[in-house]
């Protein structure tokens, strides 16, 4: 087939024509979609939504270029198999620089849906934008990627926590909120995809106050955050200032962004990239680093990252009631929410100092084919960690300090990769993670990863793959399949089983499940889906009983999802998914929930795009409540629990005024049946319903 062959007319539809030098991609990417593949489902309220979102975002922002990209730059976007990463280089090598997206049809292993997956986060450039560089100012000041984001969130219907102070019973001062229900968000950044990006962020959540109170490291809005990064200056590869992320090995001592762990993607998902240093732009407080860091180029083949972090995090201090205690002031743990609301929240805000050392050395054969490095992560607090006085709590990490060191690979040969990093903290735990990713077949894939954290293992901004929120206490056997058996069809599945070696909060035993999935994939057409998945997740939880020991079992829930996208014009895209949940305690009566959802979205005209989306759900109980991702507004994420009984509908419009100027407003309400109520305490609503309004402006320069 020819170098320069183009897609089929349905490809050359949907995407338009080739420009010069890269390929247009869409608008907006369709996020919502890929989350679909890439998670097994969304029944979980410790997946990383935000870093997932933003990390897409972040590639979409400043796509990768495939002609300058190297093997762990495609590793990064998780979206491409190893083999067909070398099939691609190897084309490079041998036929020279890509001319166009198009061309990767003509690379053995990339099909349509692979080529739809990554088009909007790549790019094609013939010639490199970075070549002939200008004053810093000046390319800042003519990029395109240079943008300001304004928005606007609030619940419609009052609640308690948001009432003039009052008393209660006992005369003492009600609890409430100290801010306005209005939670508001300023971003802007510009950026160009291996040179530089410069961005700050400004957030006030909903109960917040606007406060202006240095004393207090108080600042108007209640969270700041600023990045300034240049990349690919000599040796110099990259230097970070202000807040970042970092990623080295398989995520075992730093892993940020794009990490989905277990789903339905059961190859490429399973091993990490080390893409290093990236900049840090997201709304979570508490998943980055702030300070410096800085990669250099030792030789053509070694790279050596040292970074330092200094910032308050939020904590819960205490005070020693015992003068004789090894520590005068301690904390139970660090606070994670970002809420500060209430003045216990406030008590609590950056109630911490953290302070992090590290570095990184990493080697990579001239191919990339061969992978290693050692990395060092020293995290010191101002005040010691002392966790509450439980037996699940025995080795968890104490003290002032951790340091943690660990050495990671990887080996291409043929068909196989080999890759994994092992680690040892202060305390003398270890962890290890080693998988591999082979091809048998042009159609059929093999992933296989064996894992062991100890119960004294302790890392604070790792994120390997684990059945635990964290990485301690667990070992595990992940087996992964994906056969493509004819044109158009495909079956992913996976097995993994785990054990805990030691108790855990809400197991007062050490104990052993499992958890399966089968996804079974149909393309009637090229721009329809069709997919319908099992999946099984057993785990022992102590049994709600009047032992006066605790007595784990196991629990068992089953889920199926239905799901099904069409686009039968340009301007109409039709989405339906069903799904439901069974779950089971110690072979009990089984308790049910389920969730059927209609999604439309219509572009009527050219400038204007509206999506709607109208659900219905039933559950027993909360044990059997439902996630259902959302589509929302840009570099915004939604994905509601929905338990008891009611409809769920939202709808969002998104408005190009100007080429300048983008508007987004969005609708969305939660109705229950038999329920005079929605929510408790602070945030309880009187009524059935809850509706929630979300308006926000992009100003591109």
């Amino acid at each position: 087939m020819s170098r320069h062959c183009v897609l089929t007319g349905a490809l050359l539809l949907a995407v338009g024509a080739a420009q010069a030098q890269e390929y247009p991609r869409p608008a907006v990417p369709d996020l919502d979609r890929l989350t679909q593949e890439l998670f097994a489902e969304i029944q979980s309220e410790q997946v990383p939504y935000e870093d997932l979102y933003e990390t897409l975002l972040q590639y979409y922002q400043t796509p990768l270029n495939l002609n300058t990209a190297t093997r762990e730059d495609l590793r990064g976007l998780l979206l491409l198999s190893e083999t067909q990463i070398t099939n691609l280089l190897e084309h490079r090598q041998r036929n020279g620089v890509l001319l166009s997206l198009y061309e990767l049809q003509s690379i053995p292993g990339f099909e349509l849906r692979t080529i739809y997956r990554v088009a909007p986060f790549v790019a094609v450039l013939t010639l490199d934008p970075n070549a002939a560089r200008g004053p810093l100012w000046q390319r800042v000041w003519q990029e395109d990627n240079n943008a300001l984001f304004l928005r606007y969130e609030r619940t419609v219907q009052g609640r308690p926590g948001y009432l003039p102070p009052d008393t209660t019973s006992t005369g003492a001062p009600a609890s409430r909120y100290l801010g306005s229900p209005d939670k508001l968000l300023v971003r802007y950044r510009v950026s160009r995809s291996k040179d530089f990006s410069l961005g700050f962020t400004a957030e006030k959540d909903a109960g917040e106050q606007f406060a202006w109170d240095p004393a207090r490291r108080r600042y108007g809005a209640d969270f700041y955050s600023g990045h300034f990064m240049v990349q690919e200056r000599g040796r110099l590869k990259t230097l970070a200032l202000g807040d970042y992320q970092l990623q080295f090995g398989q995520g075992l001592l730093l892993s940020s962004g794009l990490a989905v762990g277990k789903g339905a993607e059961t190859i490429t998902t399973l091993r990490r990239s080390s893409v290093g240093v990236r900049p840090y732009s997201s709304v979570l407080e508490s998943t980055f680093f702030r300070g410096a860091a800085a990669t250099v180029a030792v030789t053509s083949t070694v790279r050596a990252t040292a970074f330092v972090s200094r910032k308050r995090v939020d904590a819960s201090v205490q005070t020693a009631r015992d003068s004789l205690a090894d520590f005068s002031e301690f904390t139970s743990g660090l606070l994670l929410t970002g809420f500060h609301r209430t003045p216990t929240e406030l008590a609590n805000r950056q109630a911490l100092r953290e302070t992090v050392l590290g570095g990184n050395v990493s080697y990579a054969s001239r191919g990339g084919d061969l992978q290693a490095g050692l990395t060092a992560v020293n995290t010191q607090f101002n005040k010691p960690l002392l966790r509450r006085d439980e037996p699940y709590n025995a080795f968890e990490l104490r003290g002032r300090r951790n340091l943690a060191l660990s050495a990671h690979y990887s080996y291409v040969w043929r068909n196989l990769l080999l890759f994994g990093e092992t680690a040892r903290s202060s305390g003398g735990g270890l962890g290890t993670v080693n998988g591999l990713l082979a091809s048998l077949a042009p159609n059929v894939d093999i992933s296989a990863l064996y894992r062991h954290y100890a119960r004294d293992f302790h890392t604070i901004y790792g994120n390997a793959l684990s059945e635990n929120t964290r990485n301690i206490n667990e070992s595990g056997l992940y087996l992964g399949l994906k056969l493509r058996p004819a044109a158009r069809w495909e079956v992913s599945a996976y097995y993994d089983r785990f054990r805990f070696p030691w108790l855990r909060y809400q197991a007062g035993a050490p104990g052993a499940g499992h958890d399966w999935l089968v996804r079974l994939t149909f393309s009637p057409t090229k721009t329809s889906l069709l997919y319908a998945q099992l999946r099984q997740r057993t785990k022992p939880y102590d049994a709600d009983t009047l032992r006066p020991m605790p007595l784990p079992v196991p629990t068992q829930r089953r889920s199926l999802l239905l799901f099904y996208d069409a686009s039968p014009t340009p301007g109409l895209s039709l989405r339906t998914r069903v799904q439901g949940t069974a779950y089971r305690e110690d072979g009990g009566p089984a308790r049910h929930g389920y969730v059927l959802a209609q999604d439309v979205t219509v572009q009527p005209l050219r400038h204007l795009r509206l999506l709607a989306r109208y659900a219905l759900f039933d559950t027993d109980d909360y044990d059997t409540r439902q996630y259902v991702f959302e589509q929302d507004v840009l570099y915004a994420f939604s994905v509601p629990v929905l338990y008891g009984q009611g409809t769920r509908a939202y709808v969002l419009a998104q408005v190009e005024v100007n080429r300048h100027l983008t508007l987004w407003l969005r609708y969305a309400d939660t109705h229950y049946r038999h329920q005079t109520t929605v929510g408790s305490g602070l945030e309880e609503i009187q009524g059935a319903r809850r509706s929630d309004v979300k308006a926000q402006l992009r100003y591109r320069f």
